[in-house]
């Protein structure tokens, strides 16, 4: 265990030094938000946090590496004042960090968010001053802070469906001399007695967008939320709430990803093989590969959102070298397997998960590839669309809590 002779003013110099690093986008270069990053002590709202071993356990698991000021000072310091989204939570148990445990697998389900996608986040929803604004996500309370840095505390309401996660959260706030509207609310209804808001900024990602987020926004206000699915496809949105409730936006440019609404996360499929069993006739030949949509590239992620849109219901995993999609609400499956040169797949139920996906593979091609800044999103009583002028439009899925 190291211990410095001097840690606030060791935080002091890496604050500044990431606040830099971090402004000289000139997306982000805004004073404002330079000086509250300069400002917000991030450290005081992590003692503890996960970070992944650069190896694998011997199951192919991640290895999550517990790290706290008590455990390695230096470290923890350097980490907290790093770019990076710092993981505080797994599968929904609260971590003991007096006495933390390295941790086999998993899946995050809270974090700070990384401080440079923070300020894009509130940067892109153009809040400014006198907004009154809804973060939906608090979490540890960092971006919860910045926000009250840059509006001050009476502006800003922020949610959490985590009663511990909004305790230590609003412990460290209030540490901070921050006092913003806190409450134990679902993101999915907004938070009404506050209502309502000029801007509305969620940390987590819908299936579609809430219709109360929509209510709580006042008239030409702004909602910047993440959209994504059971495919883990995403877009970011801002809409524009117009005075009969009905809003519109562009998709956002970029590749950014947040945990799911926990009433929208993805259920579970059982196992795989017991879907494929079920598939009948020959297979045929596929037009498009699944690595159009699972490729690690920026238009895959991009495309993945898309044809998400159109088996809004499908799941999809890959056993060995074949890949699955399971969708748990038709009934529908669909096994897509290689012999290295081409890929075959079989389809079964009512929808025809891969054949859909490929329409929208082959209008995509067909319109030059549009990037996602190109698309529009529209809300309004006859559902969720997304146009595009050379495509056909793609709908979300009718309720948001579906």
């Amino acid at each position: 265990m190291t211990l410095p002779t001097d840690p606030e003013t060791d935080a002091v110099r890496l604050r500044l030094a990431m606040a830099k690093a971090i402004t000289e986008d000139s997306a982000l270069a805004q004073p404002a938000w330079c000086q509250a990053l300069e400002t917000v002590p991030r450290h005081r709202f992590v003692p503890g946090f996960y970070l992944p071993s650069d190896e694998r356990d011997g199951r192919g698991l991640t290895v999550w590496e517990p790290v706290s000021a008590e455990l390695d000072h230096d470290r923890w310091l350097a980490a907290a004042y790093s770019d990076t989204t710092l993981i505080t939570q797994l599968d929904g148990d609260e971590p003991d960090w007096k006495q933390p445990t390295v941790r086999h697998g998993g899946a995050p389900t809270s974090s700070s968010t990384l401080p440079s996608l923070v300020v894009r986040m509130w940067a892109d929803a153009e809040m400014a001053e006198g907004h009154r604004v809804l973060e939906i996500g608090t979490g540890t309370g960092y971006s919860t802070a910045l926000a009250c840095e840059r509006l001050g505390s009476a502006a800003v309401t922020s949610i959490e469906v985590d009663p511990h996660r909004l305790e230590t959260a609003a412990a460290a706030l209030h540490q901070c001399g921050y006092t913003p509207t806190l409450a134990v609310a679902d993101g999915l209804y907004g938070y009404w007695p506050e209502a309502r808001f000029d801007r509305i900024v969620a940390a987590c990602s819908f299936r579609a967008v809430p219709p109360a987020l929509l209510a709580q926004t006042l008239p030409g206000g702004k909602i910047l939320l993440t959209l994504s699915g059971w495919l883990y496809g995403y877009a970011r949105v801002l809409l524009t709430v117009a005075e009969d409730g009905t809003a519109e936006g562009s998709l956002l440019p970029g590749t950014v990803s947040f945990m799911s609404a926990r009433t929208h996360a993805a259920p579970a499929f059982g196992n795989p093989f017991h879907w494929a069993t079920d598939l009948s006739g020959k297979p045929r030949a596929a037009r498009h590969s699944p690595e159009r949509i699972t490729a690690a590239t920026e238009e895959a992620f991009h495309v993945r959102f898309l044809a998400q849109s159109a088996v809004p219901d499908a799941q999809m995993t890959t056993v060995g070298e074949v890949v699955h999609l399971v969708d748990v609400v038709t009934g529908s499956a669909a096994t897509l397997t290689t012999d290295g040169d081409g890929w075959a797949v079989r389809e079964g139920g009512p929808v025809r998960l891969w054949e859909r996906i490929e329409h929208v593979l082959d209008a995509y091609d067909a319109a030059g590839r549009p990037r996602p800044e190109t698309f529009t999103l529209r809300v309004d009583n006859g559902g969720q669309h997304l146009r595009h002028p050379q495509l056909p439009v793609l709908s979300l899925p009718r309720r948001s809590g579906a």
